[in-house]
């Protein structure tokens, strides 16, 4: 079982930034594939960024050159730094794990855009 708790949320101005950092359980966190998803009100939950265990990412055409994914294994941690934010990325963002055929989901965070 991996536990995953999200945080760095909250609310800013468009055109501001925000990071929200992931902090995984287990003694295997750098074999992890890692992922950013959200979810926006009435809508579907979607892929945002996501980093296997040898560091190759892959972003949603909607974030690409803003949003940046990375990850600490000594710090059993992923982060999403997030630039230039919209209006539309409000959303709830949630920390993903995948280990072998296992899923596991963190809470979620609330990110709210103001324009």
């Amino acid at each position: 079982q991996v536990q995953l708790v999200e945080s760095g949320g909250g609310l800013v101005q468009a055109g501001g930034s925000l990071r929200l950092s992931c902090a995984a359980s287990g003694r295997t966190f750098s074999s992890y594939y890692m992922g950013w998803y959200r979810q926006a009100p009435g809508k579907e939950r979607e892929l945002v960024a996501t980093m296997t265990s040898g560091d190759s990412t892959n972003y949603a055409e909607s974030v690409k050159g803003r949003f940046t994914i990375s990850r600490d294994n000594a710090k059993n941690s992923v982060y999403l730094q997030m630039n230039s934010l919209k209006s539309e990325d409000t959303a709830v963002y949630y920390c993903n794990a995948v280990m072998s055929i296992a899923t596991f989901w963190g809470q979620g965070t609330q990110v709210t855009v103001s324009s």
